[in-house]
C-alpha cells in the first residue's frame, strides 16, 4: 500500500503525540504494549495495531488530523510485509517521527538481521532497531525508546531546559545568538518578536531591547553581550589570573575527551571556548559509526554527555570566552582572554577543531542567517520546512546534513564539487543520500551566485568544466565547504602549515626541535608544553572518534611532561 504525503492542516491538533507499534503477532505486541502503556501512557497517547493496511489507515487520519506522531515501532515481518516498508512510508506522512525495527533478542548478532537493519537505515526507511520488551520490566527496552523520545523532542524544539530566543529580525545579533547557541548543543527556540509565540513570552515585560535570551530558570537577559551570557551560565575567568595544571582551549570531541580524562585523572583542569559545548560535532544529526552507540548518536547529544561526564570529575568550563594571546612564562604557558581575564598552565591542549570555509560570495554572505547558514543543519532545520534547500560539500557532515534536511525540507539538493560522493564520504552515508527520495545530487557543481530580498530565494549553480549555468529556486543554503582551523589568535611561534594546521611532533622543523632541547613528544607544538588533539592539528583524521582519541592520548604526554 503507497501513500501520498499529506499536506500541512491549517490548524494542528492538540491531542498528545502518539506512540504506535505494529505487529502481528497477538503476544508479542501485547508485551509491547504493556510496556508502552506502564511507562510513556500518562505523557503520550499508545495504539497498537495488527497490521499494515490498519497502521497506515491509522496513521493518514492522524496526519490529515494535524496530529503528532512521536515513534513508530514495527515488527521484523507483520503479515507478508517487511517491517521496514511500513516503516519507510511512515517517514513520507511523518517526516519528524523516529522509526525503530523491533528485533528479537535471539537474532542480536546474525548477520543476516545485520544486513536487513543496515540496509533499511541506508536507504533511510528507518532510524533505529531496538530488541523486543521481556518481561517482567525491561529497563533495557526503555533506556532506548527514551533515546527515541527525545531526539524527537529536540526534533520538535520540544526539549527541556530550552533557552528562547526573541528578535526583531532573523539576521544581525539575533542570528548570532541563534549560531552560538546552536554550536554549543543547547536546545534553543528562536521567535521573531511578532509571532503569536514571540508576543506570548513579552507579554508583561513592557519595552524591551532585542534579541532577548530567556533561560530555561526564567531569567531574562536583553541584547546580551558575550560576556554578559557567559556571567549568567557562571562560566567567566576572572582577571586576576588562576593556575591549572592543564587548559584546553576548544570544547569540541577533542577538547572534551582531554577534559574528561586530565579530570579524571587529577589534573585541575579549565575548558575554554570561544563559543559554546560540542564544536563543529554538533551540526552532526547523527553519527552512526561512533564506537559503543549502536543506534547512532546526535553530535550535540555526544557533547552534552562529555560535558556531564567531565563536569562531575571536576573539570572547569568558561564559554563565550575567545583567547586572544598564548605567551610562555618560566615554566608556565599563560593565555589572556578576549574579556580580560587570564590563566596559566602548566599544560595547554590546543583543540580549537576547525570551521568551515566562507564561500565568499557577496551576495550570500549578505544573507547569513536569513537563508543562508555555515553548518547549522540541525539547528535550523524547522526554518526550511515545507521548502527547497541546497547543501554544499562532500564530507561526511555534509551528507548527514542532507538527510536531516531531507526530513523537513520538500526537497534536497547536495552540491558537491568532486566528480563523485565516494571521494570524501564514507560508504554507509553515500548509500543512504542515494536512496533518499527527497535528494538529489549534483557533482562537478558550485555555487557562485544567488539572493533575496532580506531572505534567500534563489541560488546560481556552475557546472564545473562548462561555461553552463543554472538558477535554481532556494529556500535554504547550508554550507559544509572544506575545513578552517581555528589558529588565527596564536603567536608566530607555533609553528603552523600553509593551510593554518598547528604542526605537531616528528611534523616539526628543524630548528623547532632543535630549539625543545629534547625531543618533543608526538602532539607536542614548537612551544614546549602546549599539545594539539583533533581536526586543528596537522594530518589529523577529520572525524570525531579520532578527535577523541587524540584528547585522551594528550593527556598521556601532559603525565610525561608534568613529570619531568
Amino acid at each position: 500500500m503507497s501513500v501520498t504525503p499529506a499536506r500541512r492542516p491549517a490548524q494542528p491538533g492538540t491531542s498528545l503525540p502518539l506512540l504506535m507499534a505494529v505487529d502481528d503477532h497477538p503476544d508479542r505486541l501485547a508485551k509491547v504494549e504493556r510496556e508502552l502503556r506502564s511507562r510513556y501512557e500518562r505523557d503520550y497517547r499508545v495504539r497498537c495495531l495488527s497490521s499494515v493496511d490498519d497502521a497506515l489507515t491509522a496513521l493518514e487520519d492522524l496526519a490529515t488530523a494535524g496530529e503528532q506522531v512521536a515513534l513508530v515501532l514495527a515488527g521484523e515481518v507483520i503479515g507478508d510485509t517487511p517491517g521496514t516498508t511500513l516503516l519507510g512510508e511512515v517517514r513520507q506522512l511523518f517526516p519528524h517521527a523516529e522509526r525503530a525495527l523491533l528485533i528479537a533478542n535471539s537474532h542480536v548478532g546474525a548477520p543476516d538481521t545485520a544486513d536487513v537493519v543496515l540496509e533499511a537505515i541506508s536507504r533511510g526507511r528507518i532510524d533505529h532497531w531496538v530488541v523486543r520488551p521481556a518481561p517482567p520490566r525491561d529497563e533495557q527496552f526503555h533506556q532506548a525508546v527514551a533515546s527515541f523520545l527525545l531526539e524527537w523532542a529536540e526534533s520538535q524544539r520540544a526539549a527541556p531546559h530550552t533557552v528562547e530566543v526573541v528578535g526583531e529580525t532573523w539576521s544581525g545579533r539575533a542570528y548570532e545568538l541563534r549560531e552560538v547557541l546552536g554550536r554549543c548543543a543547547l536546545p534553543h527556540r528562536f521567535h521573531l518578536a511578532g509571532s503569536d509565540e514571540g508576543q506570548r513570552l513579552l507579554d508583561g515585560m513592557g519595552e524591551c531591547r532585542f534579541p532577548l535570551m530567556i533561560m530555561p530558570d526564567g531569567s531574562v537577559l536583553q541584547d546580551p553581550t558575550d560576556i554578559e551570557i557567559a556571567r549568567a551560565a557562571g562560566t567567566t575567568v576572572e582577571p586576576h589570573g588562576e593556575s591549572y595544571d592543564l587548559v584546553i582551549v576548544g570544547c569540541g570531541p577533542g577538547g572534551l575527551s582531554a577534559a574528561v580524562y586530565g579530570a579524571s585523572e587529577g589534573l585541575r583542569t579549565l575548558v575554554i571556548d570561544s563559543g559554546g559545548l560540542g564544536g563543529q560535532a554538533t551540526s552532526s544529526s547523527s553519527i552512526r559509526n561512533y564506537l559503543g552507540f549502536p543506534r547512532g548518536v546526535s553530535g550535540g547529544n555526544l557533547a552534552r554527555r562529555a560535558y556531564e561526564q567531565a563536569w562531575v570529575f571536576g573539570a572547569r568550563f568558561a564559554f563565550m570566552q575567545p583567547v586572544t594571546r598564548l605567551r610562555r612564562e618560566r615554566d608556565a604557558t599563560v593565555l589572556e582572554i578576549a574579556h580580560g581575564g587570564v590563566v596559566a598552565a602548566r599544560a595547554v591542549v590546543l583543540a580549537t577543531g576547525a570551521s568551515y570555509r566562507r564561500l565568499g560570495v557577496p551576495s550570500l554572505e549578505a544573507l547569513i542567517g536569513a537563508g543562508v547558514f555555515y553548518g547549522a543543519a540541525a539547528s535550523e532545520a524547522p526554518l526550511v520546512s515545507g521548502e527547497e534547500v541546497v547543501v554544499v560539500g562532500g564530507a561526511n557532515s555534509a551528507g548527514q546534513a542532507a538527510l536531516h534536511l531531507a526530513r523537513w525540507a520538500k526537497r534536497v539538493t547536495l552540491v558537491v564539487r568532486a566528480a563523485s560522493l565516494t571521494a570524501g564520504m564514507s560508504h554507509y552515508l553515500v548509500r543512504a543520500v542515494e536512496e533518499a527520495p527527497n535528494i538529489e545530487v549534483r557533482t562537478g557543481t558550485e555555487v557562485v551566485d544567488g539572493g533575496g530580498d532580506g531572505w534567500l530565494d534563489h541560488l546560481v549553480l556552475h557546472h564545473r568544466g562548462s561555461a553552463e549555468v543554472e538558477r535554481v529556486d532556494a529556500y535554504g543554503l547550508f554550507l559544509m565547504i572544506g575545513a578552517r582551523p581555528h589558529t588565527d589568535w596564536l603567536p608566530p611561534i607555533v609553528e603552523r602549515d600553509a593551510d593554518g594546521f598547528v604542526m605537531t611532533g616528528p611534523d616539526l622543523s628543524d630548528d623547532a626541535r632543535r630549539a625543545f632541547g629534547r625531543p618533543p613528544v608526538p602532539l607536542e607544538t614548537s612551544v614546549p608544553g602546549v599539545l594539539a588533539a583533533g581536526d586543528v592539528r596537522h594530518g589529523s583524521v577529520k572525524r570525531v572518534a579520532s578527535a577523541v582519541g587524540e584528547g585522551s592520548i594528550a593527556i598521556r604526554y601532559v603525565h610525561r611532561l608534568l613529570a619531568t
